[in-house]
């Protein structure tokens, strides 16, 4: 009778389990994604002996998607394998600084790569902007490590924040809490981690669309049509900033609100704010090979190889 009593008291309920078994999946979804970018890149790399200021920007944008989906996999496999050690104040830390900062290194990377299409593909004929347009590819090195300094300072904010936890052998979590999420912590984080980026995301589609309307009107002027390459190319760019946006306006709506600790670990919209948490970086990433020339003629050549064939 004990063992059954003490292994019923161990059993998953079924709402855990299937929390596990979505955000598992889109986390390896989007390691095997990313993982796909990086691979093209690295080899474009060293077969060219040279890589694009583009290649650049994604190498750093799926190498922190990879880590910070294989941290959120940890999660999951040490909530049911460890949950002793878990459930420290230090592991918690540990985890808390971690998925701050490999979150906002993603978020800003992204960044980084809208505000470059912007500028190669934009028309403008000012002076800063021009001179801006002839040096974006030696900025984009020192944007990228900038980025990754911003997401340190974001991730340190939450480095002292304490916390008192406690729960029981069924995995229900129901006394899991945060005492000390403070509104400065938080705030920082907005600022440097969500409002920032998202201006600039704003900013660029807008001046996206300036530069299609104005561009579109000359073509139409000089009669030689609307829809030649640099038309093209403005369209797609509008659409893939568009499509991120919304993305990113969930993600960091959800990332904000799970970092506040507002809810218990075991609520729903809790469990909510992971599975859209999870799902954003394999979402982006699969809206890059679509969107990207090369990645998705290299997607076109490696689906023959593993029997992969959707439709179109």
């Amino acid at each position: 009778m004990a063992n059954s009593s003490n292994s019923s008291e161990h059993e998953l309920p079924l709402f855990v389990i299937i929390t596990f078994i979505i955000i598992g999946t889109e986390s390896f979804v989007g390691i095997i994604v990313n993982s796909f970018i990086m691979a093209v890149n690295v080899t474009v790399w060293v077969q060219k002996k040279a890589i694009s200021t583009s290649g650049k920007i994604l190498l750093f944008l799926s190498a922190s998607r990879i880590a910070l989906q294989s941290f959120m996999l940890l999660e999951i496999i040490s909530i049911y394998t460890f949950p002793d050690s878990y459930f420290k104040c230090v592991f918690d830390h540990t985890y808390r600084v971690c998925f701050v900062f490999l979150n906002c290194c993603g978020l800003w990377f992204a960044v980084v790569l809208s505000f470059f299409y912007f500028v190669k593909i934009a028309h403008f004929s000012y002076p800063l902007f021009l001179k801006l347009k002839w040096r974006i590819s030696g900025l984009v090195p020192w944007l990228l490590w900038l980025s990754v300094l911003i997401s340190f300072g974001s991730s340190m904010s939450f480095h002292k924040s304490f916390c008192s936890v406690s729960y029981n052998s069924s995995f229900t979590f129901q006394h899991f809490n945060y005492t000390n999420t403070s509104v400065v912590k938080l705030t920082v984080f907005f600022n440097l981690g969500v409002f920032i980026p998202l201006m600039i995301f704003i900013m660029t589609a807008t001046l996206l669309i300036i530069s299609l309307k104005r561009h579109t009107l000359l073509m139409k002027t000089s009669a030689t049509g609307s829809r030649d390459p640099s038309t093209e190319a403005h369209v797609g760019a509008i659409k893939a900033i568009s499509y991120f946006l919304i993305l990113y306006i969930f993600n960091a709506v959800a990332l904000f609100l799970f970092l506040s600790s507002i809810f218990f670990a075991n609520h729903f919209w809790t469990i909510l704010l992971k599975i859209i948490i999870a799902a954003y970086p394999a979402g982006h990433s699969i809206l890059l090979i679509q969107d990207n020339p090369g990645l998705r003629r290299a997607w076109k050549q490696l689906q023959p190889q593993i029997h992969l064939y959707p439709k179109e």
